[in-house]
């Protein structure tokens, strides 16, 4: 009798593992597909950084031509930059 519970114990121990195993299993497929999708996102704003910066090297490229151009014709346009607000006057 006292083998008969002693394994009948063993299998309710064994099933409960084999629930755990499943439950751990199903978590770690979970926890892949949120890395996935976390490193496409995090991709995505990578990208949008790169084309941001890209697009504030350009207007700064600009006026950086607008300003020496302006300094070129000294007598016709004055820079001010000390003005209320701010403002760049011209």
């Amino acid at each position: 009798m006292e083998k008969e519970h002693l394994e009948m114990i063993l299998e309710d121990i064994n099933g409960k593992f084999d629930l755990i195993l499943e439950g751990h299993e199903s978590l770690r497929g979970e926890i892949r597909e949120l890395s996935r999708k976390t490193d496409e996102r995090f991709d995505l704003v990578d990208f949008k950084i790169d084309v941001l910066n890209k697009k504030i090297d350009g207007v700064a490229d600009d006026l950086k031509d607008h300003r020496a151009d302006t300094e070129a014709h000294y007598g016709a346009y004055q820079v001010k930059e000390d003005c209320i607000c701010g403002q760049l006057m011209i």
